[in-house]
């Protein structure tokens, strides 16, 4: 006996101190910005010794990436890059060549911004990365050059932080209103916590008057709600944030409340599709294009957020009063799968005013899978639904 507690006394002490930092833990998620930290990680650059201004370190060419400045209406620098196309690089490196490399102070004056604007065939990529990191984080440039692939002439632009809607909507606006690319050739793609972003962009101005209409939004490994994201989210795949707290509900409903960002994407994209059914265009007849892609083996953020995601957009379509559960919509979607073969599936559901994909691929966990052809492939999908209506 003596024996047996000299061996748990410690094991209970280390139990006890590793609880004890948990909760302590727990209550500091009360204060708003210690809430930010965790749940945008903006602080973790993951770019140690790299410069952000400094592309060619990621394996871009010469000036194929162009970094600038944008303000915010909130007085921020808001920081991006300008991506071209091999294929749009390749016609014009030797001009590109020629131009100082780095942090450019006047976006308006290089040449990248001269393409993307005097080309009325040129399409624009408007990348909201995941929380935590820079722009050349882990995975992010190598599914830049992926995107790549998705038409000869796009480009790309990516803000170096996608946690507040302020700086999508400045993404987004200088370059309908400054570079005057139309919202038809514009997709937004995100992953993550960008989803979120993207989500509230396209819905804010949708209901604007006249509506503006992205070609259409692709969101890898989306999030349904920061609520369910609490519950679900495990750092580095392992270790679970707030999971544990299942075990005692009031304490998990009372963190939930005082969470003050919320980024509701299941009620946002149900909001969208209803808005956008109701509207009466004469100039386009598909007002949305929407595919969520998700890995099985996803471990921080799970597959299962997609499924409520997709649960929300078809309800959206049905209206409030002809809704599923999700346990029928499962059903429904057994019968509308479509194999493919050992990659995954995916399901399409129509609506009044556009269409909705979930892709479910077995492989590509959380960052990964920003590289794979399935992303590229649903990018270009939107590209070319609207000229595909009209064939």
């Amino acid at each position: 006996m003596s024996s047996a507690s000299t061996i748990l006394k410690p094991l209970l002490g280390t139990a006890a101190g590793i609880i004890g930092i948990y909760f302590a833990f727990i209550s500091l998620l009360t204060i708003p910005t210690l809430q930010d930290h965790v749940i945008y990680l903006h602080r973790v650059t993951l770019t140690w010794f790299q410069g952000v201004n400094v592309p060619e370190q990621w394996g871009f060419l010469q000036n194929q990436v162009t970094p600038f400045h944008l303000k915010t209406p909130d007085g921020e620098a808001l920081h991006a890059w300008h991506i071209l196309s091999l294929g749009v690089y390749r016609r014009n490196q030797g001009r590109l060549r020629e131009e100082p490399a780095g942090l450019c102070t006047d976006i308006e004056k290089r040449l990248s911004f001269q393409l993307l604007k005097d080309d009325p065939t040129a399409q624009l990529v408007i990348y909201l990365h995941g929380a935590a990191g820079t722009l050349g984080s882990v995975w992010r440039p190598q599914s830049y050059r992926a995107l790549s692939a998705a038409a000869p002439n796009v480009h790309h632009w990516m803000p170096s932080e996608a946690g507040l809607l302020t700086d999508a909507l400045t993404l987004a606006n200088f370059a309908m209103e400054t570079v005057g690319v139309p919202p038809e050739r514009i997709v937004i793609f995100a992953q993550s916590i960008g989803t979120a972003v993207a989500l509230s962009l396209t819905h804010t101005l949708a209901l604007r008057s006249p509506p503006m209409l992205f070609a259409g939004m692709v969101l890898v490994a989306p999030t349904a709600d920061v609520e369910t994201s609490t519950q679900t989210y495990k750092i580095a795949g392992t270790i679970p944030l707030l999971s544990p707290l299942a075990v005692f509900p009031p304490l998990l409903v009372f963190l939930n409340k005082v969470i003050i960002s919320k980024w509701p994407s299941k009620d946002n994209i149900a909001a969208l599709i209803r808005h956008l059914d109701a509207l009466k265009l004469s100039d386009r007849t598909r007002k949305y294009d929407i595919t969520l892609i998700h890995a099985e083996d996803d471990w921080d953020m799970p597959w299962i957020h997609s499924e409520i995601l997709f649960w929300h957009a078809v309800n959206g379509m049905r209206g409030v009063t002809d809704t599923l559960t999700l346990e029928d919509l499962e059903k429904e979607k057994e019968k509308r799968r479509v194999p493919l073969g050992a990659g995954g599936w995916e399901v399409e559901w129509n609506g009044a005013g556009g269409v909705v994909r979930e892709q479910i691929m077995k492989h590509g966990l959380h960052d990964r899978i920003m590289g794979y052809p399935i992303v590229s492939l649903a990018v270009a999908q939107a590209f070319y639904s609207l000229d595909e209506q009209d064939e």
